[in-house]
């Protein structure tokens, strides 16, 4: 197969930003809601993976992640493929059409504005529509599993919620550009899958999955205020997320593949 350079890839962010800032507000809005709704999915399916064998996983602690993992990336899949608006995905690609004076910081903040809250929208629409009323964590094994996250997502230190931020959104947004790299659906696809699943197995946290995972546990009955999901969870999440996405990838492909070199 045939894949673009490190360099391509980087240059063809630029192309995508463009597009993004075109977008219309109500267009950038709906896209950003099947994005949230992708990723809740991607998040449930992970779930009943991870936790259906709790005899098993419980001698097992790797397997309920590994088997999560595996599953959870169908979200970002459908996000890439479906050109859906993820706000972690955008916290990379919109940052060298920014470094290269291509747009500035009010389209950035316009994007990541409506896409964060859109997402939100998605994530939790498909929370309380299609798991919640739905019934499908209703019983255990799920129903513990579902309230035991959101406890515990939202019992971390900031500072860890923050670091694994950091963690989440430099794997999700290296699959974004691994996936860039590639043409056929196979090759985006397989961009997608393993950094997706590094983060799910390492315990990374990220800001638009936990807006399914800890409302949903909240639904279940968690234990969990919504100051505490915000304050505790979501708020260093994001920040996490931003610098893993905006600084870790986007920064750093900008200035070593499209800056020009001076010489010392």
């Amino acid at each position: 197969m045939q894949i673009r350079s490190p360099r391509q890839i980087t240059e063809s962010t630029l192309d995508v930003a463009r597009a993004k800032v075109a977008l219309p507000t109500s267009r950038l809005a709906v896209q950003a809601v099947m994005a949230g709704a992708f990723i809740a999915l991607g998040g449930m399916f992970s779930v009943i993976a991870g936790c259906g064998f709790p005899e098993v996983t419980a001698a097992n602690p790797s397997l309920q992640r590994l088997l999560s993992g595996m599953t959870f990336p169908i979200g970002l899949i459908l996000v890439v493929v479906l050109g859906a608006e993820l706000f972690t995905g955008n916290n990379a690609t919109m940052i060298p059409g920014l470094i290269k004076g291509e747009h500035d910081w009010k389209a950035v903040a316009r994007n990541w504005f409506v896409v964060y809250f859109g997402n939100f929208l998605g994530a939790l629409l498909f929370a309380w529509g299609l798991v919640y009323c739905a019934d499908l964590t209703a019983a255990d094994p799920y129903h513990s599993a579902v309230i035991r996250s959101a406890t515990v997502k939202t019992s971390l230190p900031w500072l860890t919620v923050l670091l694994r931020g950091i963690g989440a959104n430099w794997c999700v947004c290296l699959a974004v550009w691994l996936a860039l790299a590639g043409k056929t659906l196979a090759e985006k696809m397989l961009g997608c899958f393993f950094p997706v699943m590094a983060f799910v197995v390492l315990g990374y946290e990220h800001c638009i999955a936990n807006m399914f995972f800890i409302p949903l546990g909240m639904m279940e009955g968690a234990q969990v205020s919504v100051g505490q999901f915000v304050w505790a969870n979501l708020i260093p999440a994001t920040i996490g997320n931003i610098i893993g996405g905006a600084v870790f990838v986007g920064c750093v492909n900008a200035w070593v593949h499209l800056l020009p070199r001076k010489n010392c």
